[in-house]
């Protein structure tokens, strides 16, 4: 799987205006449907916070950046391309003609996007106490981890027995 992982790149999907947010979870559905976690690793729109003043009350609300556009984080193959090429809002790929192109690093870093994997200093087995949120003071043993989405599932102590809690990386710290 992280051979292929090398391969992906980010491409953009255009979808009709206001279908930003249907076509992501549409498309994630496919993803998990089909099985496609390895080849398709992310859909993305991206927002930027914005504060608007209505009535003189200031609000902080989230703004797309691109509307009409989607990211996706993807290997592109005749099946990829299908799958999203074939969502329901998706009129098609940025790139000229039928070709789409991914890209470039320097777009992916100015969207705030990085390459690199985040590290973590534990690994499955480990004894955690977690550090925030509900959870907070509570120590358990890492049970999973979940690279793609950040996260950890640790076993708590819970009605006397174990019971999985999945938890982000910032909530744990290891034991030393």
């Amino acid at each position: 799987m992280a051979e292929k992982n090398t391969e992906a790149r980010w491409y953009v999907a255009h979808t009709y205006s206001g279908y930003e947010n249907k076509v992501k979870m549409d498309l994630e559905k496919t993803i998990d449907n089909r099985g496609l976690q390895d080849v398709i690793l992310e859909v993305s729109v991206p927002m930027q916070p914005v504060i608007e003043v209505k009535n003189g009350v200031e609000k902080k609300t989230d703004k797309k950046m691109f509307p009409g556009y989607v990211l996706v984080n993807m290997v592109m193959n005749d099946e990829t391309w299908y799958v999203v090429r074939n969502t329901r809002g998706v009129t098609g790929f940025v790139g000229p003609g039928s070709k789409p192109v991914p890209l470039s690093e320097e777009e992916i870093l100015t969207l705030g996007y990085r390459k690199s994997e985040v590290l973590v200093d534990f690994a499955e087995g480990d004894t955690v106490s977690v550090v925030s949120g509900a959870w907070k003071d509570t120590v358990g043993v890492i049970t999973e981890i979940n690279d793609q989405k950040k996260t950890v599932t640790i076993n708590v102590e819970m009605f006397g027995r174990d019971t999985p809690v999945e938890l982000s990386y910032g909530e744990v710290q290891k034991l030393r």
